[in-house]
């Protein structure tokens, strides 16, 4: 769960400072994987492959509202619904929240981190750690005349 101060001018030029929550489960995180084709993952990173501006923008919006919630008094629940996401997009600070994603990637980067389950990320970080300590693979071929020709590196 990320918890995140956020600064804005409301609209009646009060300036106010207030934390805010993020959250997605691995149920949500689920969901949205195996409810987009070719998974959420994929589908985000073809997006910034692509450099298809209008789908980064929609993509971020559409986790920023998806993780909005309000944490129970007694930390036992964290509710969300479309009226309560609907009411967080209404707000400067979900302004102010878009356009910092939307504009710095090591901003982008933490929020998604935070979001997320802390079990996840550090899953995900000790995968590509292993992945770069992974020794590189050597093919080899076998002629018939028994020599033995090093084809490469594969990794």
């Amino acid at each position: 769960m990320l918890k995140k101060l956020i600064s804005y001018t409301d609209y009646n030029g009060k300036d106010r400072s207030e934390n805010f929550y993020f959250n997605l489960n691995k149920a949500e995180l689920m969901e949205m994987e195996l409810g987009t084709v070719g998974g959420m993952q994929n589908l985000i990173q073809l997006i910034i492959d692509k450099q298809d501006i209008p789908e980064i923008i929609k993509a971020f919006k559409m986790i920023i509202l998806k993780s909005y919630g309000e944490k129970s008094a007694d930390g036992v629940r964290f509710i969300k619904s479309d009226a309560l996401s609907e009411a967080f997009s209404q707000t400067e600070a979900y302004a102010n929240l878009y356009m910092e994603l939307i504009s710095n990637a090591d901003a982008a980067a933490a929020f998604i981190n935070g979001i997320v389950p802390a079990d996840l990320v550090r899953n995900q970080a000790e995968e590509e750690k292993q992945e770069e300590t992974k020794p590189e693979e050597t093919k080899a071929e076998v002629t018939e005349d028994g020599n033995i020709h090093l084809l490469g590196k594969q990794g």
